[in-house]
C-alpha cells in the first residue's frame, strides 16, 4: 500500500520545485543522485541546499550546467516583454534560451528551474529561472533531441520500472503539448540540448523521489498561474504559456489565475500533475505525516514555494482510511492486465552465509535490506564451516536497486562477500482489483494464465478482518470473495 501526497500549488509548480519539496518531505538524496548518475547525460551538476523564501526555510534543487552548456538570460523586464533587443535572438534554426522562473521547459519543457522555453514554429524557446548572472552570455548550440531521444536516455538509466514508466508519461504529456502548440507532428518536436538536460534531470528526479516516498496517490485541488507575457524567439507570448494551457485542457486540470506577473505553472509542473493522475478533492479529514517545502528560483509578489504533504486520510470515526494501492499511477484498477512495473523479466539473486549474528540483528538487517529495494528477503537455516549452525541470506532484487541492496547487506550484516547471479523468470500478467463481497469491498490480485483464464487471490488482511468482525470462518470468506470476483 502506498502513500498519499497533497501538492499545494497555490504559488505555482515546476519541476525543480517539486523535486525540492519531495526531498524536503523525506525522499532519499543518495538514491536520487545514484539514479541521475546512471543517465547517459553530462554537462551538469546537482546542488541541493537550504534557502529562505519570505523568511521560510525551504529546500532548493538546482541543476547547474557547466560552462559549455550554460546560457543565462535573467533580465525580468526583457522576459516580460517590456524591453527591447538584448541580442538574444538567433536565426530560426536555433532555440532562444531565456531562463525564467522556477522552471519547466517550453519546448520540451522549460527545463526545470532552468525550465526553458515556450517555443513556436517548432523551435524551442527555453526560459529559465533567475540566477544572478549577467544576461549577455553567448548561447552554445548543440544537437537537438526529440521525445524518442529523451525516452532512450531514460531507458538507459538504472531506474526502477515504475520510475521509468512515470518519467516516460511526463515526457509524453509535454511532447504532445508542445507539438500542439507549434502545430508540428510529434516526431518533429525537438528541444535544444541545454534545455533538454535540465528537463531530463527534473523529470527523472520527480519520478525517483515519488517512488522513493512510495507515493501512489497524488492530490492537487488546483493550479494557480500568473499573468503577463514572456518573450520568446519569435515574439512575446502570454502567460499561461501555450504548452501549459494545452496540458490543462487535455487533462482537465483545475486552473486559477492570480494577479502576479510571471509564470507560476510551467509545462513540467503541469505534466507532473497530469502524469500522476492527480485527484482534485482533499479528504475531509486527514493527518499530515510529513511536510516538504520546495523553493522556486524567481522572486515574485508571492513567494515561489511548493508545499508537499504526505497525508493519511481519516475515516468518519477518526480511524485511518484505506491507503492507496501500490501502483495507482498506472490508472484504473480494473484496467487490462499487463506485466506491470513490478514484474521485470530478469532479477538478480544475492546470497551469503551468516554465522555470527543474533536473531534480533538478522531481523533488523532484513528490514533495512527490504527498505533498500529488495523484492524478497529470506533467512534459511544452514550448516556452515566447522558444522556451525548458521543462516543463509537469500535476496531477490531488480537490477536498478542492485547497488543499494548490496550496500545495505554489507552495512547491516557481518558478511564480507556476496554471491550474485542473474535469474530469468516467467511472470503472469496481473492486476489489482476490488471485489464486491457480501461484507463489503475486498482487495485482490487477479492473474491471467497463458491460456487466457484468470485466477483471483484475495488480500489476506481484508479477509482476516472480515472473519474476525463477522465471526465467519476465514476459508469461507476467501471462497466467497473468489466466487464473487469478475472473471473478465
Amino acid at each position: 500500500m502506498g502513500k498519499t501526497l497533497y501538492l499545494d500549488c497555490t504559488n505555482g509548480i515546476s519541476g525543480d520545485m517539486t523535486v525540492a519539496a519531495l526531498l524536503d518531505a523525506g525522499a532519499n538524496e543518495a538514491r536520487l543522485r545514484d539514479a541521475l548518475a546512471s543517465l547517459p547525460v553530462d554537462g551538469y551538476e546537482v546542488r541541493i541546499s537550504r534557502v529562505k523564501k519570505a523568511g521560510i526555510d525551504c529546500c532548493d534543487f538546482d541543476v547547474v550546467l557547466d560552462e559549455a552548456h550554460e546560457n543565462h538570460d535573467h533580465d525580468m523586464a526583457y522576459l516580460h516583454g517590456r524591453d527591447h533587443d538584448h541580442g538574444h535572438c538567433h536565426d530560426h534554426d536555433h532555440a532562444c534560451d531565456h531562463h525564467h522562473d522556477h522552471g519547466g521547459v517550453h519546448d520540451y519543457e522549460h527545463a526545470h528551474h532552468h525550465d526553458h522555453g515556450h517555443c513556436h514554429e517548432g523551435h524551442a524557446c527555453d526560459h529559465g529561472h533567475d540566477h544572478d548572472h549577467e544576461h549577455g552570455h553567448h548561447h552554445h548550440h548543440h544537437e537537438h533531441r526529440g521525445p524518442a531521444d529523451i525516452d532512450a536516455i531514460i531507458d538507459a538509466g538504472q531506474l526502477a520500472p515504475q520510475t521509468r514508466e512515470l518519467a516516460h508519461r511526463m515526457v509524453d504529456v509535454i511532447a504532445h503539448a508542445e507539438a500542439k502548440a507549434h502545430a508540428v507532428p510529434l516526431d518533429e518536436v525537438h528541444f535544444h540540448e541545454v534545455g533538454a538536460v535540465d528537463s531530463i534531470v527534473d523529470i527523472v528526479a520527480v519520478a525517483v523521489c515519488l517512488d522513493d516516498l512510495d507515493v501512489t496517490r497524488v492530490i492537487v485541488p488546483r493550479l494557480v498561474d500568473g499573468t503577463g507575457t514572456i518573450r520568446c524567439q519569435h515574439g512575446i507570448i502570454p502567460v499561461p504559456v501555450p504548452a501549459t494551457l494545452n496540458i490543462v485542457e487535455a487533462y482537465g486540470l483545475p486552473l486559477s489565475i492570480c494577479d502576479v506577473e510571471g509564470e507560476l505553472v510551467t509545462p513540467t509542473g503541469a505534466a507532473i500533475v497530469a502524469a500522476t493522475e492527480a485527484e482534485r478533492r482533499l479528504p475531509e479529514r486527514f493527518h499530515v505525516v510529513r511536510t516538504g517545502l520546495g523553493a522556486g528560483k524567481r522572486t515574485y509578489e508571492r513567494p515561489s514555494i511548493l508545499r508537499a504533504m504526505v497525508i493519511e486520510e481519516l475515516a468518519a470515526d477518526g480511524a485511518p482510511a484505506a491507503a492507496a494501492p501500490h501502483g495507482a499511477f498506472a490508472g484504473d484498477l480494473a484496467a487490462e492486465p499487463t506485466l506491470g512495473a513490478d514484474a521485470p523479466a530478469e532479477v538478480v539473486r544475492l546470497e551469503c552465509d551468516i554465522d555470527d549474528a543474533t536473531g534480533e540483528e538478522l531481523a533488523f538487517a532484513a528490514e533495512r535490506i527490504r527498505e533498500a529495494g529488495a523484492r524478497e528477503v529470506h533467512w534459511v537455516p544452514v550448516f556452515a564451516k566447522k558444522e556451525r549452525p548458521a543462516w543463509q541470506l537469500q535476496v531477490v532484487v531488480a537490477t536498478p536497486e542492485l547497488g543499494a541492496v548490496e550496500r545495505a547487506i554489507f552495512t547491516h550484516t557481518t558478511t564480507i562477500g556476496i554471491r550474485r547471479w542473474t535469474c530469468a523468470r516467467t511472470v503472469l500478467a496481473r492486476e489489482d482489483i476490488e471485489v464486491a463481497s457480501p461484507w463489503g469491498p475486498v482487495r485482490a490480485k487477479r492473474a491471467t494464465m497463458p491460456d487466457g483464464t484468470r485466477r483471483v487471490k484475495p488480500e489476506f488482511a481484508d479477509c482476516a478482518r472480515i472473519a474476525r468482525t463477522e465471526g465467519v470462518a476465514l476459508r469461507e470468506v476467501v471462497e466467497r470473495v473468489v466466487a464473487a470476483a469478475p472473471t473478465v
